[in-house]
Parts: structure tokens; sequence; C-alpha cells
């Protein structure tokens, strides 16, 4: 359900003339885009950043019910989902409506309580990645990892982590047979000869044109440890995409990037990572 209110006429937006654009066009060029990236770069191109406010939100229901604003320029349009950002997609797709004047164009939006079979994680035995998604997909804040507690025999060490989402919090244990490695822990990482990680130590992370992807990738092969970036639907507060990258360390690391583009928020998630390891790796 979406509702609008046209405040004002929408500037003209079919023209094509030079240093003009059509909206149309953007829609049919790019119909991977969302609602939210469609009126995004909208703005960019006109000036007029799309601001997003919650008028409503209802969580103590069994379904829950948000209420988004958008507004961008003279147009202002509401929207509702079950989720913050089904409501701001809702809200987007109603002001483009209107500034392209044709209540025809629709985008498929699905409602994160009926879960799209192929965006289901290709992978279900990584709980943990699983768990990063449905934090995101529902605004909350990412789980937090804790280790609790350790014991055991040598040869059969146990291992207790809380983990912490949103307000719950859940208690795992697991034990680590000889011949199974926990991977790449702190302590392997701050004693590792490795030549890579060493050189990370000494690095000041800073210069120009490095390709940090490139270089995590690099360190991640040498420690033992896998990367998954995954990228956000939903742009930050000031506009810009926005990219988890999660390395299979032990604990977990999550470590978050924003930039003007998919590929410039993956830059900047390896560029934190590689911070994040540099801090850990110096420690004593």
């Amino acid at each position: 359900m979406s509702q609008s209110r046209h405040r004002a006429e929408a500037p003209p937006l079919e023209r094509e003339d030079s240093g003009t654009f059509s909206l149309g066009k953007m829609i049919t060029a790019k119909p991977g885009k969302t609602p939210i990236q469609v009126l995004h770069e909208y703005g960019m191109k006109t000036k007029n950043i799309p601001v997003y406010e919650c008028e409503r939100s209802d969580v103590q229901i069994h379904v829950p019910t948000f209420t988004f604003r958008v507004t961008v320029g003279d147009i202002t349009c509401t929207g509702e989902g079950t989720s913050k950002k089904l409501a701001k997609h809702r809200a987007a797709e109603a002001a483009i409506n209107i500034l392209k004047a044709n209540a025809s164009i629709c985008f498929a939006v699905p409602d994160p309580l009926m879960p799209d079979p192929s965006k289901q994680p290709k992978n279900q035995l990584n709980p943990i990645g699983s768990l990063q998604e449905l934090a995101i997909h529902h605004g909350w804040r990412l789980p937090e990892y804790t280790l609790s507690q350790e014991g055991g025999p040598a040869h059969k060490r146990e291992y207790t982590t809380i983990c912490r989402l949103d307000t719950f919090n859940y208690t795992g244990t697991g034990t680590n047979v000889v011949g199974h490695s926990l991977g790449c822990t702190w302590h392997s990482l701050r004693n590792s000869p490795g030549e890579k990680i060493n050189l990370l130590k000494r690095s000041l992370l800073s210069i120009p044109n490095t390709d940090y992807i490139q270089l995590l990738s690099e360190i991640a092969k040498e420690q033992g440890f896998n990367i998954t970036y995954l990228d956000i639907d939903e742009l930050s507060a000031n506009g810009q995409y926005q990219c988890l990258a999660e390395l299979s360390t032990s604990p977990i690391t999550v470590c978050h990037g924003s930039g003007i583009s998919c590929g410039n928020a993956q830059s900047d998630a390896a560029h934190n990572a590689l911070q994040y390891l540099k801090i850990i790796a110096e420690r004593k």
C-alpha cells in the first residue's frame, strides 16, 4: 500500500535533448535496479537527493508495519511495508510513478515475509552468513559473537560462544577435534611468519590506487580464511552504496564499506577489513 501527495508539478523528464535524460530509458536500461536505486540516480542527475523519513512504526503486533515518506524535489510520497526497506521501496516506487506520469510502471519488490527461492543462500551450511542477511533485511544491528568459555582436554577442546542479535542472546557450544583447525585465529594471525600479513603490519594503507580487494584476497589465501562480499540493497543515509565484507576468521569478522558505486563500496569494505586485521596482527 502506498500513498502520494503531489505538492507541485514534476519537472518534465522525457526530453531527449543534449544534456537531458529520460527516466523511462533509465528504468529500461537498468531493469535490475530497485526503486530506491532508480530514484537515487534520478536525484543525483537532477540535484534533488531523495530524503526518507519514518512516519510510523508498529512493531508490537504479530506482523510489523512501517510507513516511510520520501521527498524528492517537490514530490512527496509514502509507502507501507512489513520492513523498513520494503516501505522505502514502495515510497520510492510511488514517487517514480508520479515523476514518470505513468502509473503502469511497477517494480517487483518481494515481501520479506515471503522468501524468494532465487535469493536463498547458496550454501545452507553457512548459518552465520544467513543470519547476517536476515539482520540486514530487517534493519537490525549485525550479530555480535563473543567467546564466553573454553574448556575440556587438549585433544577435544570445547568452546561456548554467545550470539547477540537485536534484543536476543543465544548460546552455542562446539568442540575442536584433533586434526580439525579453528582456522585463522587472532593468535595465529599475530604469530604468523607469512609474508603478506607481515607486509600488512608495515603498510600505511593510504597509498592512492591501491587494490585493497586484491590485497585482502592475498592475505586470506595465505592465512587460510574466506572472504564474502554482501552488497546491501538499501543506500546509506548520505545516498551511497553499501557493502559488508565477511571474513571466516575465528571469531568471524564483518566490516562495512560505502561508496558511489557497488565496486567502490566493496573496495571500502576491504580497506576497513585490512585496517582491522592490521590492528589485530600488531597486538601483543
